[in-house]
């Protein structure tokens, strides 16, 4: 029985089967992350304020905090540590991790969420008061 020859494909690599495995595989990741980022992206349609371009962790803490005010959980609850501004008492600032606070106000109807800022942001505003 003689030695099997190595193919060489197309895309440089070589091996014995009839297609690169290696870019198989590479492929198949590719379209696995393509289709998970297409799901994050779809899932900013269904949020009641805009969380595009802010960190994974930032968005998840929000829509949290967005799940618990629509249950009907008090601002004040130790879970979403609200608190009021002095300058407007129905201005409502909700701390989303260190770095990032939401903004919401207190209506009639309940609390509507405005959006969620930086603290660097959300200090200029405060300074502007």
């Amino acid at each position: 029985m003689g030695r099997r020859r190595k193919k060489k494909f197309a895309c440089g690599h070589e091996g014995f089967g009839s297609f690169c495995h290696r870019c198989a595989q590479k492929e198949k990741e590719l379209q696995k992350r393509a289709q998970a980022r297409a799901e994050w992206e779809a899932s900013f349609e269904n949020d009641p304020i805009d969380l595009r371009g802010l960190p994974r962790d930032v968005v998840l803490r929000s829509r949290e905090v967005l799940a618990l005010l629509d249950e009907g959980i008090s601002w004040q609850d130790p879970r979403i540590k609200g608190q009021l501004m002095h300058f407007d008492k129905t201005l409502i600032s909700i701390p989303i991790g260190y770095r990032y606070r939401m903004l919401a106000r207190k209506t009639k109807a309940g609390i509507r969420p405005l959006e969620v800022i930086t603290h660097e942001e959300y200090n200029k505003r405060l300074k502007q008061r």
